[in-house]
């Protein structure tokens, strides 16, 4: 039976067309169970009710014609308790609904099953026979099963458009979810984009005459690396922080000793020179996609983004340029970097991948641009979006497909007042970020795709209050020496030199695998990760540490913040570490010139929940805490918020989430310990305020978002967030704090701007 439900659920995915993958199904099922009739209803959520919309046993003419109320009858009642329904004679049960257009009335024993998707009922699946018997467990157990297995692929064809439920045939709004890349909002049309090269069609070849091959490559790659130049330079017009860091990383890649080697020595074997590079790519992506980091795994797709580039420069394709609207929200299988930069100029205004994650170049490119963006939008047929109307809420992480004009009126309501306040936002930029009574705090920003911080001091950043060392050793083919860690973290404390910056030592591992000192595990986010690697490694972190400290040397800012931390030894052992470094570089400085060597602050970072009751021990030994809420929200609520299947479980507004903020805080106090808080929480506004109101006074975020933080705070009293804070620790669910804090903030007259985010 497992092996005839395998093809039925595989078939039905497959299928091209609904109205013959439903009538397939329905023939395989009575089949397989030898019974005398089978059907399914599809849920039209819109109208209320169940239609008909296959079957083999019941009449034909009702296909498409027949429904029944979600409080109707047996299907009803099957859809209502959401759980299987097994009648020896229907026809004998009080919810029985004749209904003679579908010729049933033969039929006694009944077995329907609901098919539910992320807990919403898809259907009803049904099989009915003229005997009048309860169907075995077996039977059922076989029903129950595949309605399960069926849901994803049934919730895949409706999201795609392939249901048409309306009698009137007209379409209705469909609402699709993806990961937030960028916040904001965007309304218009979709424009859907396909690269204009593609290495995955490319059939390999040898050729006889190398040297041509070997012409074209570089020809290829002249043109490319002064594409990515040209459009380095276009965007530093409008942004000049370190988004733009990724057209030089292509370059340095293109210019960079190995990967032109391979290419070369690829085609010196006799591969054509496009051969060549899809050999070359193919094999970077296998090696990136295999890592269980995120990050690491976006870099895939940077790898395909250069290699479809330099492809499109070798086939000298010249497209027929298609006429754009005047502003139109873009859509491909995988917007890159690249396509963001191409279009940005021509009328963008949102950005819809199919693939990538909110760690993605094009998010972070995006959110520098001011760019609504969702990522990993689920089951989205794009073919069907061209020229369609949209509205892309980058807040609530959705994508409205053909929006009524009542939705349509709302949202521009929002975005009316999202543009009037953006003026306000950036005259805040420099002024003190302070409550209308006084009551200051410290915006700092999180940093560490690379050096280029010049961005982040004109938004008004306080200091960097997380820098993420590991991204220089993820660029790498080994690890990085002390020397060339020593020149980068020096150009980062000098570019914030009278300011504080945050150093957060060497955070690789299970879920953070290097290229060049890869780890498999089964549960990386509960392995050999953070601290616990360095530790295993004092080699890699008496470097990091030696390079911290003599990059510190004659600026004084640094602060070194440990991650992961579980456990007071683990403390104790790195800070034995840090002391045997600095006392190694003190004794080696000392020889020049009795110059002092500054001895940094040493903090932890509070991710894993057992530290929350270890805080009074974790105080004597170190300067300040820092919060990671992000992944202190995941191991709380044991959710992995990259899983599109439970990623709605994350919630950094969940009542237990904000109550252990809160009793960190309240801790922090009593022990009169410096804590910082890192996270999206603190990206946004509505979150900023109820830490502030928690006692959390430096912030760190995105240097995107800091004057919009700033300018929240800058309107209202900080005596009202405590009031606020005391309602909403009494909640008991994430709903409810979601509500309640969107009626107070637009009681405060904050309910525009954070409007779309709390709704």
């Amino acid at each position: 039976m497992l092996t005839i439900l395998r093809r039925i659920v595989l078939e039905f995915s497959q299928a091209s067309e609904l109205d013959q993958a439903l009538m397939r199904l329905v023939s395989q099922i009575k089949s397989a169970l030898a019974t005398q009739c089978c059907s399914v209803y599809l849920a039209d959520h819109q109208n209320q009710h169940f239609i008909l919309m296959a079957s083999n046993g019941l009449a034909e003419n009702a296909f498409g014609r027949t429904s029944v109320g979600f409080t109707e009858g047996l299907i009803g009642l099957v859809g209502q308790r959401e759980e299987p329904i097994n009648i020896a004679n229907a026809q004998q049960h009080p919810d029985f609904i004749h209904a003679p257009e579908v010729e049933e009335d033969h039929y006694k024993a009944f077995l329907g099953t609901p098919i539910i998707h992320q807990r919403k009922v898809l259907g009803v699946l049904t099989v009915q026979q003229e005997d009048a018997r309860t169907f075995n467990e077996n039977e059922e157990a076989f029903l129950v099963t595949l309605s399960a297995q069926l849901a994803t692929a049934l919730a895949s064809v409706e999201a795609q458009g392939m249901i048409e439920l309306s009698n009137n045939n007209q379409r209705h709004c469909k609402s699709l979810v993806g990961i937030g890349g960028s916040a904001g909002i965007a309304i218009g049309e979709m424009m859907v984009v396909h690269p204009k090269a593609d290495l995955s069609v490319i059939q390999v070849s040898k050729v006889i005459d190398c040297d041509q091959q070997l012409s074209t490559f570089e020809i290829a790659r002249s043109r490319t690396v002064a594409e990515f130049t040209q459009m380095s330079e276009q965007l530093k017009k409008i942004i000049t922080d370190n988004s733009l860091d990724i057209f030089d990383v292509y370059k340095q890649l293109l210019d960079s000793d190995n990967f032109t080697r391979e290419i070369t020595a690829n085609i010196e074997k006799g591969w054509s020179a496009e051969s060549a590079l899809k050999l070359v790519v193919d094999g970077y992506v296998m090696q990136f996609e295999a890592l269980d980091d995120e990050y690491l795994r976006e870099r895939a797709y940077d790898i395909k983004d250069l290699g479809n580039r330099l492809l499109n420069n070798m086939q000298q394709v010249v497209e027929q340029e298609q006429p754009k609207p005047k502003q139109f929200i873009l859509v491909a299988e995988d917007v890159s970097a690249t396509m963001v930069a191409e279009h940005q100029h021509l009328g963008l205004i949102g950005i819809v991948s199919i693939t990538g994650s909110n760690s993605s170049h094009t998010a972070i490119l995006a959110k520098a641009l001011n760019i609504p963006a969702i990522m990993g939008v689920d089951y989205l047929a794009i073919r069907q979006l061209d020229k369609q109307n949209a509205i892309l809420d980058g807040y609530a992480c959705q994508l409205y497909i053909t929006p009524s004009d009542a939705l349509i009126s709302e949202y521009q309501h929002i975005l009316a007042a999202e543009t009037a306040l953006q003026a306000q936002v950036e005259e805040a930029e420099h002024l003190p970020a302070s409550t209308t009574d006084g009551h200051s705090v410290s915006l700092l920003i999180n940093a560490g795709l690379t050096a280029g911080f010049e961005y982040s001091q004109n938004v008004g950043a306080d200091g960097i209050g997380l820098y993420r060392t590991e991204i220089p050793f993820m660029n790498r083919s080994c690890f990085p020496s002390e020397t060339e860690q020593t020149a980068l973290y020096k150009d980062v404390l000098t570019s914030f030199d009278s300011k504080p910056v945050t150093m957060r030592t060497l955070d690789v591992g299970g879920d953070k695998s290097l290229p060049y000192f890869p780890i498999i595990e089964a549960n990386p986010f509960l392995g050999w990760r953070g601290i616990r690697i360095t530790l295993d490694h004092p080699e890699i972190f008496l470097l990091q540490i030696r390079a911290m400290l003599r990059a510190n040397y004659g600026i004084g800012n640094l602060s070194i913040m440990l991650p992961m931390i579980s456990s007071i030894t683990e403390v104790d052992e790195a800070i034995s570490l840090i002391n045997q470094a600095y006392y190694e570089l003190k004794s080696e400085l000392l020889c020049d010139e009795g110059a002092i060597l500054p001895r940094p602050k040493v903090g932890v970072m509070l991710e894993v929940p057992s530290v929350l009751f270890q805080l009074e021990d974790l105080a004597k030994k170190v300067d300040f805490f820092s919060v990671g809420s992000n992944d202190l929200t995941q191991y709380l609520l044991a959710v992995d918020r990259n899983n599109s299947r439970v990623a709605s479980l994350y919630d950094f507004y969940h009542p237990a989430v904000l109550r252990a903020l809160h009793y960190i805080a309240q801790e922090s106090e009593k022990l009169s310990l410096p804590v910082s808080i890192c996270g999206e929480l603190a990206n946004e506004p509505a979150g900023a305020l109820l830490l502030i109101a928690m006692g959390y006074n430096q912030l760190s975020m995105s240097a995107h978002s800091l004057a919009k933080v700033k300018w929240v705070i800058r309107h209202v009293e900080y005596r009202k967030l405590q009031t606020l804070l005391t309602e909403v620790l009494k909640l008991t669910n994430t709903a409810d704090v979601h509500s309640y804090m969107h009626k107070e903030l637009v009681g405060l007259g904050l309910g525009d701007f954070i409007h779309a985010k709390l709704q």
